[in-house]
């Protein structure tokens, strides 16, 4: 699916991409969902994630804690606060150790609850994205507090692309296993 221009190419990319991971979780075996993601046989895997998560909850916890970050993020600037999209202390170069931290605070959260929180968290993205136009969405410097960037951008960020990236990881779990 090509990278989204419109409003509506985003919802529909945003949908699509989400209903195609939880297609795919619902098809996860019992021992797919037991067995702990062990990726260090593959030496093109060298991004910090493919040591970092360990299991289906650790993947959807990152996606839903992404989406907070957008949903607090955008809001706040929407009524005049000039709030960075990461969190202080973190920054575009020390968002891996931002993500460390993710994974431990949610390494006692259930996968069901996993499963509820990222559900919650992508309807009031979709939800966000449903308040916004195409050139507020797609407009460069259209809104100052997104930088060099778009606000679609991070949209598009924190759904499609990031559950791409998820269903990119669990089929290659799966692949592990065989």
């Amino acid at each position: 699916m090509p990278r989204p221009k419109t409003k509506k190419e985003l919802i529909e990319a945003a949908n699509t991409n989400y209903q195609k991971l939880n297609d795919f979780i619902g098809s996860m075996t019992e021992a797919e969902l037991s067995t702990a993601f062990d990726f260090s046989a593959d030496e093109k895997k060298k991004e910090a994630h493919w040591k970092r998560d360990k299991n289906l909850r650790d993947v959807l916890v990152h996606l839903y804690e992404w989406q907070v970050l957008l949903l607090n993020w955008a809001p706040a600037n929407l009524q005049g606060g000039k709030e960075p999209f990461l969190p202080e202390p973190y920054n575009w170069k020390t968002y891996g150790d931002m993500n460390m931290e993710i994974w431990k605070k949610h390494q006692s959260t259930s996968l069901e609850d996993a499963k509820a929180l990222l559900d919650k968290s992508h309807k009031d993205v979709m939800e966000l994205l449903m308040t916004f136009s195409d050139e507020e969405l797609f407009t460069k410097r259209f809104y100052s507090w997104a930088g060099t960037s778009n606000l679609g951008a991070y949209f598009i960020s924190v759904t499609s692309s990031h559950y791409d990236w998820a269903l990119k990881k669990l089929k290659a779990h799966r692949k592990n296993m065989k």
